[in-house]
């Protein structure tokens, strides 16, 4: 899969500063030369197959428990196993894994279509496109208005319930992650019209295979009272996991102006990223993402190298005079609820 975000291509910028095109490559050379882009296919040989068995045993599970309501605790360990399963459809999507793209792809296919019901060629072309141009306006699909907005120009256009959406979305965003789960394969379906034939028939197919066998497992494993509540637990809580991992890599960080100066590739992704600083439980609970400065500058960089890039990158961010952002797990979330709060505050005190 083409590798957008790696593309020193330029992307406008409103802070005024120059484009240095070339303060990328004396970085890029050092990774390299530490081996930090080299591939750890044992690594993530084992992470699949453990997170495999791990959804094996919790499926079992269901079965022997499914009459009792105590079923219900193993939706929130499904849950986490499925954002496990998300993280390594992300890393093949952007050849992590694999420098071979049909073993990428048919890794994206599995983890993401077949066990998730998530279309991995909507994920990807959506993602590329963010990776290319983060926070940038009007690339980047992320920060596009949707039910929330990010800036104070989307904000002031929005008219009834989206209005209202808008003025108090700071208090709503972790309760819309819970459906973010839901919103993302009904994305995915909608985005089989965009893809060619072929495509659309692999995606297709086993988009509809994942949504027969989650419902037969359920029906089959438990009645159908449990059935409906282990369904919503599950998906409720695997959304606000993806919404943890996701929300505070960009959201309140800087935001190019598409009528400004123009960036080259080190400032626009370390500008528009914030890492979140832990530890190695962090770091599996957030598939990596945490470490997003350093995923943003090298998007094929294998997931356990991120952490190890961090040195170099935040020495050369310093020797270049460009700010590297990180920010503790809960400060991150709160950084991000402010910056929702100040656009919606021009629509409370109308």
């Amino acid at each position: 899969m083409p590798q957008a975000a790696a593309v020193a291509e330029r992307s406008p910028s409103s802070t005024g500063r120059q484009p240095v095109g070339s303060d990328f490559a004396p970085l890029l050379r050092t990774v390299k030369g530490q081996g930090l882009l080299d591939r750890r296919i044992g690594w993530y040989t084992r992470t699949i197959a453990v997170n495999a068995i791990a959804l094996t045993a919790v499926c079992i599970a269901m079965y022997f428990v499914g009459g009792s309501w105590w079923v219900l605790l193993l939706a929130p360990v499904l849950s986490v196993l499925c954002a496990r399963t998300a993280f390594i459809g992300h890393d093949a999507g952007h050849s992590q894994i694999t420098g071979k793209r049909s073993v990428s792809r048919a890794i994206g296919l599995i983890h993401g279509n077949l066990l998730l019901g998530m279309s991995s060629a909507w994920w990807n072309d959506k993602h590329n496109r963010h990776h290319a141009n983060p926070n940038h306006i009007e690339k980047d699909p992320d920060v596009a208005a949707n039910v929330l907005v990010w800036t104070s120009k989307q904000a002031r256009v929005r008219m009834g319930f989206r209005r209202w959406l808008t003025r108090n979305q700071a208090w709503l965003f972790f309760p819309l992650t819970l459906l973010q789960g839901v919103a993302m394969k009904i994305y995915g379906f909608q985005d089989l019209r965009r893809q060619p034939p072929r495509e659309r028939l692999v995606e297709g197919v086993l988009l509809v295979a994942h949504l027969v066998g989650y419902v037969t497992l359920l029906l089959t494993a438990m009645p159908v009272g449990h059935a409906l509540a282990f369904a919503a637990v599950h998906q409720a809580l695997f959304g606000l996991h993806l919404g943890l991992a996701f929300a505070p890599n960009h959201k309140g960080m800087e935001m190019p102006d598409p009528d400004g100066e123009r960036w080259g590739h080190l400032h626009r992704q370390v500008l528009t990223s914030r890492n979140i600083r832990g530890n190695p439980v962090i770091d599996w609970f957030l598939g990596g993402l945490n470490h997003q400065i350093e995923h943003h500058l090298f998007p094929s960089m294998p997931r356990p190298h991120l952490r190890l890039a961090k040195p170099a990158v935040r020495a050369h961010c310093a020797a270049v005079g460009i700010p590297y952002t990180e920010a503790g797990f809960v400060d991150s979330y709160r950084q991000v609820l402010r910056h929702m709060y100040e656009v919606g505050e021009p629509l409370r005190v109308e």
